[in-house]
């Protein structure tokens, strides 16, 4: 669906976007990891934060992996199974480059927002520069680093831009808290995010998200 930004520094065990999305969770917190794969993030959130995870994967295999590493992981699928889920039952819930791969982003959001004090989204920019040149020379859908699958292959079907997310969010009363946007290499970008430069040299965003 998606390949992962490479991890830097001492963290060579954990994708880089998902540390940009562990710098946004507070030390002992009730965390819920939506798509959460085979648990790396959910592993390092336990060891450097000391949370009180859960994680909800649809795939059999990161379920496995996700026990071998002695996780509490069910498998479920976010358009499903997040309204089983009581009000408030943790302070975040964190949804990271699946959004786009669900049936209904905007119910999926609210639920997250529901079941969780904030929420943490990361997603890939179809706005992206790489792909708005490969349409334009190319006239075919576009393959990038964040989006690598055919398109006859790929599981995502709503995708988005940081522009498109921005207008969501504002449209649904979302406040939006906090917002990163990455280049194709990782990178935090020096862009403000609600503006151009950052639709435009955003390859990935990562946003923080309450309720109003």
């Amino acid at each position: 669906m998606n390949a992962p930004l490479p991890a830097t520094g001492g963290h060579r065990d954990i994708r880089r976007d998902l540390l940009l999305i562990a710098e946004h969770v507070a030390a002992d917190s009730r965390v819920l990891d939506v798509g959460c794969g085979d648990g790396a993030l959910l592993e390092y959130l336990a060891r450097e934060k000391q949370v009180d995870g859960r994680g909800i994967e649809i795939r059999q295999a990161g379920v496995n992996a996700c026990v071998a590493r002695g996780l509490s992981v069910i498998q479920g699928d976010a358009d499903s199974d997040l309204p089983d889920y009581p009000d408030a039952a943790f302070d975040y819930v964190i949804l990271s480059l699946t959004l786009q791969a669900t049936r209904n982003p905007r119910r999926v959001l609210h639920e997250m927002l529901r079941i969780g004090r904030r929420a943490i989204v990361s997603f890939p920019n179809f706005a992206y520069w790489r792909i708005r040149l490969q349409l334009a020379l190319d006239g075919r859908m576009p393959m990038t680093a964040a989006l690598d699958d055919p398109w006859y292959e790929t599981q995502n079907i709503h995708l988005c831009t940081i522009r498109d997310f921005d207008e969501l969010c504002s449209r649904d009363g979302i406040v939006v808290e906090q917002r990163i946007a990455v280049d194709g290499h990782g990178n935090r970008g020096g862009w403000k995010l609600s503006g151009a430069g950052a639709n435009l040299f955003g390859a990935q965003a990562v946003y923080m998200l309450r309720r109003r």
